[in-house]
């Protein structure tokens, strides 16, 4: 559906950031999309896998995802 409507970009929050979050995020990778996780707008049940999985984003996959905050976000909307 995504690709029908030529989306190319997709947003990321919400929980789980080490379970569900990672899948989505790594999905939408896999399908070239341009990945943005919202930093301030994920969570997950543990804090020290929540840490690891934003630490992997940046560091490892720092080229195909950009982490924003949602006050940068919104202002780069406006």
């Amino acid at each position: 559906m995504l690709q029908q409507d030529r989306i190319d970009t997709v947003v990321m929050t919400g929980g789980e950031t080490d379970v569900c979050l990672l899948a989505a995020i790594m999905g939408a990778v896999d399908l070239g999309y341009r990945v943005i996780v919202v930093s301030d707008a994920v969570c997950s049940s543990t804090d020290d896998t929540h840490d690891a999985a934003m630490e992997m984003y940046a560091k490892r996959f720092g080229q195909q995802i950009e982490m924003v905050e949602t006050d940068a976000l919104i202002a780069a909307l406006a």
